[in-house]
């Protein structure tokens, strides 16, 4: 039909499927934890550390509360390291703590006799760890992400000997971790080339600002990805005749080249800026990866129909549904008026978009991970 857009065959289109869906719906990484360990030259002798049993402080009662989520998103992992000195000599006694993003208690343990620590049955999140040992400068870890099982092992932790007493605020911002994750996210690309900057590989991923999330509908429209793709589709439809309105030779390929690169700016900034910030609501995909392939597939295509709110709960995704009929109406006043449709090629061309994005999704649930770079097997924020 004349008012609906003919992206060209089959193949084309699965290529282009993760850039064009940020046409239609916004999606969502992580990356490895490489926490650095701190070094230091030994200052003379090293304060002897009295050994400890390694005792690990019981969880408060609210940890122990029912979740709302699916068992299959509560799989405990653990968190593991080694203490060292200056001199490479394990440090017994170090008191270690984990400290999580959400509202769950800090727990502390010390290390044992060969330095090393173990926090058991963790829950996946975003966390730090701090060592304290008496002589010994306070040690920080970055924040990192423990995955759904997973068994993390950090790199040894080097101490350095204290100087004078410190005092180290380990507290993160949301907004810190937020723009880390969201830099982060602007490296993934299907096959090394398409940006897939919306979609997050960590679960609990921390909410976007206004800023970030205009930010990051700007960077993906100024993708020189983005520049690229509509002029495949302006020569497609010039080929084909498709919105004859605009005529041919190079005055209608570049009205059609402008009307594509339009359709997806404007859809981008509607449904992953502009609404989203309105709606406190999350443009990214949230990638699940667990379950069967049932409640993967079903999990997928509800995202078309319900998103994250900035609150962390799920809820009807208003920014990209209206955001579709918002972007198809708009389009009617710079296509051809005898491909206009009015209501009608609104109504339709939102149906469309939103069932796009809903089969985006499925791709984004079972294949385009497999096929993309800039994802790494331990995320970081």
């Amino acid at each position: 039909m004349d008012g609906l857009r003919n992206s060209g065959p089959l193949l084309l289109t699965l290529l282009l499927c993760s850039t064009l869906s940020t046409y239609a719906h916004a999606q969502t990484l992580s990356l490895p934890s490489d926490a650095n360990p701190v070094t230091a030259t030994p200052l003379g002798t090293t304060q002897q550390i009295a050994a400890v049993e390694p005792v690990e402080l019981p969880d408060a009662p609210g940890l122990q509360s029912s979740s709302l989520m699916s068992p299959d998103l509560q799989a405990t992992g653990s968190i593991s390291g080694t203490v060292l000195d200056p001199s490479g000599a394990q440090v017994e006694g170090a008191l270690v703590s984990i400290q999580f993003l959400d509202s769950r208690p800090q727990r502390t343990l010390t290390t044992d006799a060969a330095g090393t620590f173990n926090f058991a049955a963790v829950n996946a999140g975003t966390f730090k760890l701090e060592v304290i040992s008496p002589g010994f400068a306070p040690w920080v870890s970055s924040a990192l992400v423990l995955l759904k099982g997973q068994q993390y092992e950090l790199p040894t932790v080097a101490l350095q000997v204290s100087s004078a007493t410190t005092n180290v605020d380990v507290n993160f911002t949301r907004h810190d971790i937020a723009e880390e994750q969201v830099s982060l996210q602007e490296k993934q690309r299907v096959l090394g080339i398409f940006p897939n900057f919306y979609v997050s590989y960590t679960w609990d991923a921390v909410s976007l600002s206004s800023g970030q999330k205009f930010r990051l509908a700007l960077r993906d429209a100024y993708d020189p990805v983005s520049f690229a793709i509509p002029g495949i589709i302006a020569g497609v439809e010039q080929s084909q005749n498709t919105f004859s309105g605009y005529g041919q030779g190079a005055s209608g390929y570049f009205k059609r080249y402008a009307a594509s690169y339009g359709d997806g700016f404007i859809g981008s900034m509607i449904g992953n800026a502009i609404l989203p910030s309105l709606f406190h609501q999350d443009p990214r995909y949230f990638y699940k990866g667990t379950g069967t392939i049932r409640s993967r597939a079903l999990y997928a295509m509800s995202t078309a129909f319900i998103c994250k709110g900035d609150n962390g709960h799920w809820q009807p995704n208003y920014s990209f549904i209206l955001g579709n009929f918002a972007s198809a109406g708009l389009s009617n006043l710079y296509y051809p008026a005898s491909d206009r449709n009015g209501a009608g090629l609104t109504i339709r061309n939102g149906l469309v978009d939103t069932a796009s994005g809903a089969a985006s999704s499925l791709l984004q649930e079972f294949l385009i991970k497999k096929i993309s770079r800039g994802i790494p097997h331990n995320p970081k924020p």
